[in-house]
């Protein structure tokens, strides 16, 4: 199975950016469907972005499309989010996901392998 560390979480003020990493052992992520998710104080875990392992195909959250990115290194056994016009309202934990699928899936249950996690702050 994958093991899953993420990294480059941190405080940044609105209108920022960062750039998340997601760095995986164990496995190549080569065949791997890789996911973003999110989760707010309070609130349910959520679907950020996903990405194909076989055409690169995305599928975004509807609150970060055209904001945030998400990219993949096989080569490296990583997978990136970069966040861009970061918003107090995507201050959230953020893991990193993987599951063996064929097509971008949304829902957390789809994902048997979870990173720890990186806290996202963005100030007002």
């Amino acid at each position: 199975q994958v093991q899953l560390v993420e990294s480059g979480g941190g405080l940044v003020q609105a209108g920022g950016s960062l750039r998340l990493s997601c760095a995986a052992s164990g496995r190549s992520i080569r065949r791997y469907v890789m996911g973003w998710f999110r989760q707010a104080p309070g609130k349910e875990r959520e679907f950020v972005v996903g990405i194909s392992w076989s055409d690169d195909t995305r599928s975004y959250g509807d609150s970060v499309e055209g904001r945030f990115t998400i990219s993949r290194d096989n080569a490296k056994n990583t997978v990136y989010l970069q966040m861009n016009s970061l918003k107090p309202e995507d201050t959230a934990v953020y893991y990193c996901a993987a599951s063996n699928s064929l097509v971008v899936l949304t829902r957390r249950d789809e994902y048997p392998w979870w990173g720890q996690g990186t806290q996202v702050t963005v100030s007002s």
